[in-house]
């Protein structure tokens, strides 16, 4: 198996997945540069990862010729970062959004028309037991899914698991958006568990969106990434059955229901000793999703991140595109057009974009 190499243009918290990745898995990825512009946090992330850190995207490449970067920085950076390095013919890896705004997004897109080689890490499809939802529901055995309700993810990573369920590409859509606060007991963040009790409010968003035949609803809270009583939910309807979170019911034929439960097997609980992993997800006895990565100890969200750092090993050496630039501008701009809703308080109309013709 080759070894994935690539470089990091950026030092924040959403960097640090990929260098777990690499240090959890050095067999299989390597982190050969990282640019931070910050020298005391470039000096801080050397000596935590043992990586080549940068100055500048100049700097690295006089000494790196990368196979691809992985572009983490601010959504305002991101499209001037992807044009600098495609115009070096360096294929790009990028971290969502891709580009701040619609008119970001449509000239970004004519990179690719260039010649660009261009993907983007929306790891939530490829997380395991989305994995095995979004294939289920893709079966065949609910029929044609014509509805979803999720609440497993903010704005474009949500629209983008929405659109996979669905089998959605560029159809346009009627979305109406409304928010909702309530008093929550705070809980813990990126920076951790809290200090002390108190009542914060937790804004809520729920958002419909019609593609006339299908029909989205998109319901999450601030809070729900790291909430310990905030779960996710997920509703997915088709002719034939339905699944309700991991319970998948539908008709064999019309006189015959079977149900099934959709169950995760990790190694090393209740005195397992195979080791500490997750292993896939089941259902009765076929496997609906095997982690590609066993043993390596990962978070679902890192398998994700793993799993898009080895597409895009494969798409730079000739493989298929696994998620296209066209694919992240469309479920960024579905996330404008519900916030445009949202913000203006009234139903909204989207349009056909250019990059429809470069999908």
């Amino acid at each position: 198996m080759c070894k994935t190499n690539f470089v990091i243009i950026g030092g924040g918290w959403r960097s640090e997945f990929y260098l777990r990745v690499a240090k959890e898995m050095p067999e299989r990825f390597e982190v050969n540069g990282i640019v931070i512009r910050n020298e005391v946090k470039g000096k801080e992330m050397a000596k935590k990862w043992s990586v080549k850190v940068f100055s500048s995207v100049e700097n690295l490449l006089k000494v790196i010729n990368p196979s691809f970067a992985v572009v983490s920085v601010p959504r305002e950076a991101c499209a001037a970062i992807i044009k600098e390095l495609t115009l070096k013919k360096i294929p790009v890896l990028a971290e969502t959004p891709p580009a701040e705004d619609l008119d970001g997004l449509i000239e970004l897109n004519k990179l690719t028309r260039d010649g660009a080689k261009i993907q983007v890490a929306e790891q939530y499809q490829f997380q395991p037991m989305i994995a095995a939802l979004i294939s289920t529901a893709r079966s065949g055995k609910l029929g044609d899914i014509s509805q979803v309700q999720l609440s497993v993810a903010h704005c474009y990573h949500g629209i983008s698991v929405m659109r996979k369920i669905l089998g959605i590409g560029f159809e346009n859509a009627t979305i109406t958006a409304r928010s909702f606060s309530s008093p929550l007991l705070d809980g813990p963040n990126r920076n951790g568990k809290p200090n002390e009790e108190k009542i914060i409010m937790s804004n809520q968003v729920i958002t419909t969106f019609d593609f006339g035949d299908k029909l989205a609803i998109y319901d999450f809270t601030d809070d729900q990434y790291f909430s310990w009583i905030r779960s996710n939910r997920l509703l997915i309807r088709g002719v034939k059955g339905e699944i309700v979170n991991y319970k998948v019911s539908y008709l064999k034929d019309f006189r015959t229901p079977v149900e099934f439960e959709l169950i995760r097997k990790d190694a090393g609980l209740n005195g397992n000793l195979e080791g500490y992993y997750h292993k896939g997800i089941i259902a009765g006895e076929k496997w609906i999703y095997e982690n590609p990565f066993v043993p390596a100890r990962l978070t679902d969200d890192e398998i994700a991140v793993a799993t898009c750092l080895d597409k895009m090993g494969s798409y730079v050496n000739g493989g298929p595109s696994f998620y296209s630039l066209a694919q992240a501008s469309q479920d960024h701009y579905l996330s404008l057009m519900f916030i445009k809703s949202l913000n203006e308080n009234k139903t909204v109309t989207t349009q056909s974009q250019p990059w429809i013709e470069h999908k």
